[in-house]
């Protein structure tokens, strides 16, 4: 399953497909075109036949856009990527610069002639998305032309949609039946005043219907789009090729199935006041509402708040999968800390060896994303990819990052260890212990109902704060239940406006980078616990409970950096995860595992 990303430099890639795609723009009337890192569904995760923005610029990042005006180009991404794009793309055919705060409409607004035509997908933007180009554009008279993928028109061998299978996802493994979920959305539906809600996220249609697919690689979705009315009967558009007599008597009878090309037409029959996210549904459908006589309302997808509070059911699924991928993890770090293997071992072999730990335990599903193996500078990469011009060979006093995770059918897992290869550099000590104290920071972290992850995203940065260090990227991400690695609406970070909620998964995992030299990163998931008493407080708090079960390497730790409180918890986290992960190993990884939960 393990891949890698081959070379960038290709000769037709750069120059050569940005020239194919401005003879477009000049046949098509655009005096520019965007080109962004996404899907009809708006996706993190992409199939190989919408990777557009890799295709014209060689940028593999999961989240990025390319703006190709006549004259000039440039890519966009946010803190994660800066050191990614400048690797892969070619940078006499693109400038690079920043994604975040509106940085491609500044640069739309220098680069292009006042009164300029910008074409666009209808299918890849959303209407928040293009309203915010409108209004910052309008005074340079700038229009925004809707118009066919120009990128589609000349990658010759672009690959065919993906046709993956739709299977059942067990009610004994989701909490609930679809018809409870149906009627808890059709509830939301009637109490917002709409009668029916256009649903464009594969995640929020698995959940809603109990269903997964394989149209996309790491991320159990299936390409489709739904209307569900507020009397609870959904009309699923999916190909018919991928559901078979079992999925569909699954569905009953008020769950009817249309093909994808009926999609356009069924937006334009409905009538009534009819919801759609404005986040995150293409413009592409309220163009086709706009056809017919429906009033269309902005409702942010209902779907989503309920995915996020986890069911026991699936809080249940989900230790479960990291006991399974706990122990799948020790059996990888004492491969790694044994020096099992003959020769050198590469950034790859690392990647490689790790999978098959997981698919030992004979119910991998598929890793949740591709594996972040970087050592020494590479890991100062945050999303770095291991490619065969990449691939570095493990070296002497190196520090090893390892961000990966796993699919089982019941849970998702993420998790990321910093490792010493041999002795590590001072340096390199004293963040990787700065860092851990914030991990541990947040774990214990204790707050009152209706605080948002924007109100706790600091608590992990305290410490680095107070040496003057910092990381740009957030502290955590929203988890699914057998869904997306990266699952919204919940977060930690500064960004994070949605309240949390018990039973909702999330990640936690501060870190440094220092450029040429090393990454650090610690992340654990954890689930957000009900509210509790607190000795001696007067009102209830909500909390974590931390689901990975894997060791933190010892040898990296400056005790005398941490509190008498963060040793005790890190002491007490080494203790659980020997007393659950041990019994499910022996012999010499037994005998790693007791050494490596001792306490600080």
């Amino acid at each position: 399953m393990f891949q890698t990303f081959q070379a960038t430099t290709s000769p037709d890639t750069g120059a050569d497909r940005l020239s194919a795609l401005r003879d477009q723009m000049l046949e098509h009337g655009v005096a520019g075109f965007l080109v962004p890192r996404g899907d009809a569904h708006m996706g993190e995760n992409v199939a190989p036949r919408d990777e557009r923005l890799a295709w014209l610029t060689g940028f593999t990042g999961s989240a990025g856009l390319a703006v190709a005006l006549r004259d000039t180009a440039a890519v966009f991404v946010d803190g994660r990527y800066t050191l990614q794009v400048a690797d892969q793309v070619d940078t006499e055919a693109f400038q690079t610069a920043s994604l975040l705060d509106d940085g491609p409409i500044h640069w739309i607004a220098e680069q292009l002639p006042q009164g300029g035509r910008i074409g666009y997908d209808p299918w890849l933007h959303t209407r928040d998305e293009l309203d915010r180009f409108a209004d910052a554009l309008e005074d340079r008279q700038v229009s925004l032309v809707p118009c066919p993928n120009l990128i589609d028109r000349v990658w010759r061998d672009q690959p065919d949609a993906p046709k993956g299978a739709v299977r059942i996802h067990p009610d004994d493994l989701a909490g609930r039946s679809h018809a409870d979920k149906r009627a808890e959305i059709a509830d939301a539906l009637r109490e917002a005043g709409v009668s029916a809600m256009v649903l464009t996220l594969p995640e929020s249609i698995a959940w809603l219907l109990n269903i997964r697919g394989a149209d996309i690689e790491r991320t159990p979705v299936p390409h489709a789009f739904a209307i569900i009315g507020s009397d609870a009967a959904v009309t699923l558009f999916c190909d018919d090729a991928k559901l078979d007599a079992d999925l569909r008597a699954h569905l009953g009878p008020d769950v009817a199935v249309a093909p994808p090309d009926g999609f356009g037409a069924a937006l334009a029959a409905l009538a009534g006041p009819v919801g759609v996210d404005p986040k995150s549904a293409p413009v592409w459908v309220a163009d086709r509402l706009g056809e017919g006589s429906a009033e269309q309302v902005d409702l942010a997808d209902p779907c989503a708040l309920p995915r996020a509070r986890k069911t026991e059911a699936e809080i249940s699924g989900a230790r479960a999968a990291h006991l399974r991928d706990g122990a799948a993890m020790v059996r990888f770090l004492h491969w790694l800390d044994t020096g099992a293997g003959d020769g050198p071992r590469t950034e790859i072999d690392i990647a490689t060896a790790l999978e098959g730990f997981r698919a030992d335990t004979g119910v991998l599903e598929d890793i949740s994303f591709e594996t972040i193996s970087g050592s020494g500078p590479n890991g100062a990469i945050v999303h770095y990819r291991v490619t065969e011009d990449s691939n570095r060979t493990l070296a002497e006093n190196d520090v090893l990052l390892v961000d990966s995770g796993a699919q089982y059918r019941d849970g998702t897992t993420d998790i990321t260890r910093t490792m010493a290869i041999g002795t590590p550099p001072p340096e390199a000590c004293r963040a990787f212990t700065l860092v851990l104290a914030g991990m541990i920071d947040m774990s214990r972290l204790r707050w009152p109902a209706g605080l948002a992850g924007r109100d706790l995203d600091a608590v992990a940065r305290r410490p680095l704060w107070s040496a003057g260090l910092d990381y740009d990227h957030g502290t955590g991400h929203g988890v699914g239940a057998y869904l997306g690695v990266h699952e919204g609406p919940q977060g930690l970070s500064r960004r994070s406006t949605v309240p949390l909620e018990p039973g909702m998964i999330l990640s936690n995992e501060p870190g440094y980078y220092k450029t040429g030299a090393f990454g650090i990163r610690i992340e654990n998931l954890l689930v957000v616990t009900p509210p509790a008493p607190v000795d001696g407080g007067d009102r209830d708090m909500l909390g974590f409970e931390t689901l990975t079960l894997v060791p933190i390497d010892r040898r990296m730790i400056l005790p005398a950096l941490l509190t008498a409180e963060q040793r005790a918890w890190l002491d007490a986290y080494h203790a659980r995860v020997l007393a659950e992960v041990g019994p499910q190993v022996d012999g010499a990884v037994r005998d790693w595992l007791e050494a490596s939960c001792a306490p600080v």
